[in-house]
């Protein structure tokens, strides 16, 4: 089944995003190898792709997962957790309805 990770940053957190970062990209992309990621991605803090030192709110990420249980314990191993970036993580299940899956 597909879960929702959202995730809210902790205020000022930029510097901890951008040096958790490569180890967070790391582990989607080991859910991307295995086919499990739908999407994954920041909340600017501004409207803007490029937020530059306004950085981000939090994050999204859609993966399949096996159970809720799973879904959650994926989420609090995030390094972005252990890093003091995310002050909130919330997961629930998610069905896609368009683009209708394949």
């Amino acid at each position: 089944m597909l879960y929702a990770i959202i995730a809210t940053d902790t205020p000022d957190s930029l510097e901890k995003r951008l040096a958790a970062r490569p180890e967070h990209l790391d582990r989607l992309k080991q859910l991307e190898a295995a086919g499990r990621l739908v999407l994954a991605g920041p909340h600017p803090a501004i409207d803007s792709n490029d937020p530059g030192a306004s950085g981000f709110s939090g994050s999204l990420i859609v993966a399949r997962f096996e159970s809720l249980a799973e879904a959650q314990t994926w989420a609090q191993a995030d390094p972005f957790v252990a890093a003091g970036v995310y002050e909130h993580v919330l997961v629930k299940p998610f069905k896609q309805t368009l683009p209708a899956p394949e």
